[in-house]
């Protein structure tokens, strides 16, 4: 929704121009978002983190994961943050119950406390970073719970977690689940191939009017989710990338871009969205939701997946 902030732009305008032209290529990170913690047919919780998990140190990349707390304090949750924060990735948070901020009954009080009890589970763990990630990236659907839960982070000295490439890879991975579960033998050839697709797709957009924006290649933030489809396929997404001439740097190097320290009056979906609604020049192009399972049901439905 619409919002002001007394951040003058001539500011960021001077910012970005400092560093206009420094990355000569695309540049994206891996995110990832809640922490998933079920078994799935064929591969038990345990396997698929682990292919996960062995297909980025194949790859020799630093991923962010940002963890929604609900049952992460049981043995199976530990066994996932310590897996993660012992390969050298980062944990961030996501709350604990995963509330949509931009719910009427979800005030700042709850909101609040909900990702201060995250906060407590997490700053244990070495590789805890303080960056948060707003569920369904929904800052607040009035400016009063938008100013208080801006303030209320920096009172905290946590950052935004901003997604610039946003996604609807967790509609892919439901799909493929489902199917899973009724055809243990699904081809998963087509779910590669159209997760693939979907997020170049996706990363071409918000690539596209970043630069429109900005003038230059910004380090992105991918949102993905820790799912069984991540665990199949990064290593093919991470080719992807790579053969498209893209640049591959860790989370935490790409949030120490100069967008990060834009805050935009538009608070809601990704960064690059928000940027391009305060802008006021891209109206006819922004859809709302940004990203959502309804835009991709048609095109999978018709392929049969």
């Amino acid at each position: 929704m619409k919002h002001r902030n007394n951040y003058p732009l001539f500011f960021f305008v001077l910012m970005l121009s400092m560093v206009m032209g420094s990355h000569a290529q695309p540049t994206v990170s891996f995110t990832f978002d809640d922490g998933m913690l079920a078994d799935f047919p064929e591969y038990s919780f345990e396997e698929w983190n682990n292919l996960l998990l062995q297909k980025l140190k194949e790859a020799d990349i630093k991923a962010m994961l940002f963890i929604a707390g609900r049952r992460k304090d049981t043995k199976r949750g530990t066994q996932l943050l310590s897996s993660w924060n012992n390969n050298g990735h980062f944990l961030a948070n996501h709350t604990w119950k995963h509330h949509n901020y931009n719910n009427s009954a979800i005030t700042f009080d709850i909101f609040a406390k909900d990702m201060l009890r995250g906060d407590s589970l997490l700053r244990t763990y070495s590789n805890f970073r303080k960056f948060f990630r707003f569920p369904y990236l929904k800052e607040g659907n009035t400016p009063q719970k938008i100013d208080a839960f801006r303030a209320f982070l920096k009172g905290n000295d946590y950052k935004n977690g901003y997604v610039t490439i946003d996604a609807s890879d967790w509609y892919i991975d439901n799909r493929l689940v489902d199917r899973l579960k009724s055809n243990k033998t699904t081809d998963l050839d087509a779910y590669r191939d159209y997760y693939l697709q979907h997020i170049w797709e996706r990363a071409q957009f918000y690539e596209n009017l970043s630069y429109e924006l900005n003038g230059r290649h910004i380090k992105h933030t991918l949102l993905l989710h820790h799912n069984l489809l991540a665990a199949l396929f990064i290593d093919d997404l991470i080719k992807m990338f790579q053969e498209k001439g893209w640049k591959i740097v860790s989370a935490e190097e790409a949030f120490t871009d100069p967008i990060f320290g834009y805050t935009p009056r538009y608070a809601g979906e990704s960064l690059i969205y928000a940027m391009a609604k305060d802008s006021g020049d891209f109206k006819n192009l922004l859809r709302y939701p940004a990203e959502d399972g309804r835009y991709e049901k048609e095109a999978m439905d018709r392929l049969g997946l």
